[in-house]
């Protein structure tokens, strides 16, 4: 990979798809969600399309807030970890990184699980932090209700802090494996953390040495103010929403490299990568039919919980024909950039709650054929919107096989992207350096 290839990811969110009901599209295989062999045939083809990452997001709770969250909805998930361990094992050269919730997570056993991932895929590993938005996953955890947006954010600083502690336990040389004297390890470059913070005390040292990347990648998908501050200051690469065209995409692109710059950090360590849901057709006719079947497949009621669910009171008590007009106001204490999409959505009240869901999924999806999802992909990447893109595909496996057989080519031939490795680990894969042990 070139130092100017763009960057690629693919992403799992619902197993079959980018959209709540994409378990029902043709093709898709609803029946092998919980097989390995279905993630690793997915990860695998990533891989023959050179993409830096194959990313499995993830939540702690059964969406049953709604009855149709049940009866509709993919509820069922593997492990992320777990999984990621089983991939290191059938797959060369991709990253593997998985959510983790730092809110319902301790540090210390996130430190020790991503260092053993490291370690088994040999320097692939990578996590997605998380803060977590609904009560749902605090009534799992033994909460009434979920913490504040800017308490969660400020938890996660200090647990993201204490993570990279902990993996500096261990200089490098500190093991030493002489049979002769006895001596496994030298005590001396052995380092408590002795963290007390807000949120976490925490000893150590850990009982893993350091990773073989230093620190597994950093990811993140925070795009409230709290979550890009966390991102400029933390974050290696961060997933974002559409901007909003193609200037609104560069200034969101210039506004997470500022932060970055502003906390004394190299700019292009931050990778800058926005999702992208492609429906790919050989004709533009083909792709639009596409997702006429998504919408098709989404039961109405679907749609209503979902938004619902975002906006925190139940939308059906109004009519599904007659113009939506409720206060939207004030944020509220879940995911503030899926609110603020539906907010702006709503717009000024003319829009009905049908016009308003029908918006919402198809502004989702970017349909197209081939050469004109490669072309709006090139325009922003060579433009200064994006760094690269996170894949969530409209459904699996066939979204992911078009794009790597018919979409990548189009990239190539572009010379914006290669398909090639450009190392062995995710750090290299993505253009990171590893960063040096505090005790270096």
């Amino acid at each position: 990979m070139s130092a100017k290839s763009m960057i690629l990811g693919a992403m799992i969110f619902y197993p079959g798809g980018e959209h709540l009901a994409s378990w029902r599209l043709p093709g898709a295989q609803p029946e092998r969600y919980l097989d390995l062999g279905y993630y690793r045939d997915f990860a695998r083809t990533a891989e023959r399309g050179g993409f830096a990452t194959a990313f499995v997001a993830d939540e702690l709770y059964v969406w049953d807030r709604y009855r149709s969250g049940i009866d509709h909805v993919v509820n069922t998930r593997l492990e992320p970890f777990t999984l990621l361990g089983a991939l290191s094992q059938v797959t060369e050269q991709i990253g593997l990184a998985a959510t983790v919730s730092t809110t319902y997570n301790e540090p210390y056993h996130i430190a020790r699980k991503l260092a053993s991932l490291d370690f088994l895929s040999e320097g692939r590993a990578g996590w997605n932090v998380v803060t977590s938005a609904s009560n749902e996953e605090a009534w799992n955890f033994g909460r009434d209700a979920n913490l504040d947006h800017e308490v969660r954010y400020r938890r996660a600083a200090e647990f993201i802090d204490v993570v990279n502690g902990l993996w500096d336990s261990w200089e490098d040389g500190a093991l030493r494996h002489d049979k002769e004297s006895g001596y496994f390890a030298d005590a001396s470059k052995v380092h408590r953390l002795d963290h007390r913070g807000e949120f976490f005390t925490v000893r150590g040292p850990l009982n893993i040495v350091r990773p073989p990347q230093g620190r597994p990648v950093i990811f993140q998908a925070g795009a409230s103010e709290a979550g890009r501050a966390l991102a400029g200051a933390t974050a290696e690469a961060v997933f974002t929403l559409d901007g909003g065209g193609l200037k609104g995409s560069q200034a969101l692109y210039d506004d997470y490299k500022a932060r970055a710059r502003a906390n004394g950090r190299d700019p292009d360590h931050l990778k800058v990568l926005p999702a992208l849901s492609p429906v790919v057709g050989q004709t533009k006719r083909e792709a639009e039919e596409y997702l006429d079947l998504i919408e098709e497949l989404t039961p109405d009621r679907l749609s209503l919980d979902w938004l619902s669910h975002y906006l925190e009171f139940d939308v059906s008590e109004f009519a599904m024909d007659e113009p939506f007009r409720p206060d939207l106001s004030v944020p509220t204490n879940q995911v503030q950039s899926v609110f603020e999409r539906i907010r702006k959505v709503a717009g000024d009240g003319t829009l009905t709650l049908r016009e308003i869901n029908r918006l919402l999924l198809r502004n989702r999806f970017l349909v197209g054929t081939p050469d004109r999802i490669a072309d709006w992909m090139t325009r922003r990447f060579t433009n200064g919107a994006a760094d690269g893109f996170m894949l969530a595909f409209s459904s699996i496996p066939v979204g992911i096989e078009q794009f790597v057989e018919l979409v990548v080519p189009e990239l190539t031939k572009r010379g914006v992207y290669t398909g090639e490795y450009r190392g062995s680990t995710h750090r290299e894969n993505l253009g990171l350096p590893t960063p040096p042990s505090r005790y270096s």
